[in-house]
């Protein structure tokens, strides 16, 4: 495994990867019990390079659509959720009803979806930040409410523009 850091707008981030695919993404303060990453510190990882470009050209508004190898952990519902996330479109925003029924389940499965969600490992890639509650209204964010409404402005501006 290895990691870089870089600065971005909703803070430092630390970026995983292993085996030729990002893992993980990571909000500042980062989770480490011991405050110190498991791997390497490599800047110089061909995905990490890539990542970091591409994380850099989103946040500067040239980027709409991610282009990296995805290696994300998690349950085969996690899976399923992750996948439909990454449908949500630049800009755009979807409720956890909506997701529910994308994967031919009831809206009584929004909360599940809810805890796929917030359990997402490679955020902004895998545009979690993108799920609303039904009403509009931002609902929790592993990162914070104000790195989503942050996300989430940042597409809204660029997609206004056009």
């Amino acid at each position: 495994m290895t990691w870089t850091v870089i600065d971005s707008p909703v803070g430092e981030l630390r970026i995983v990867a292993r085996d030729g695919a990002l893992t993980q993404i990571e909000f500042s303060p980062f989770r480490d019990s011991d405050g110190r990453p498991r791997g390497d510190r490599d800047d110089t990882d061909p995905v990490l390079v890539e990542a970091v470009r591409q994380l850099r050209d989103y946040f500067a508004g040239d980027l709409k659509d991610f282009d990296l190898p995805l290696a994300p952990t998690g349950s085969a519902w996690q899976q399923a959720v992750w996948e439909q996330l990454t449908l949500i479109g630049y800009g755009e925003t979807a409720s956890y009803g909506q997701i529910a029924a994308r994967l031919g389940k009831s809206n009584a499965a929004s909360r599940a979806v809810g805890l796929a969600n917030g359990s997402n490992p490679i955020p902004i890639v895998i545009p979690c930040h993108r799920v609303i509650g039904a009403n509009g209204t931002l609902t929790g964010y592993a990162g914070g409410l104000d790195r989503k409404q942050a996300l989430l402005s940042l597409e809204q501006q660029e997609t206004a523009l056009f």
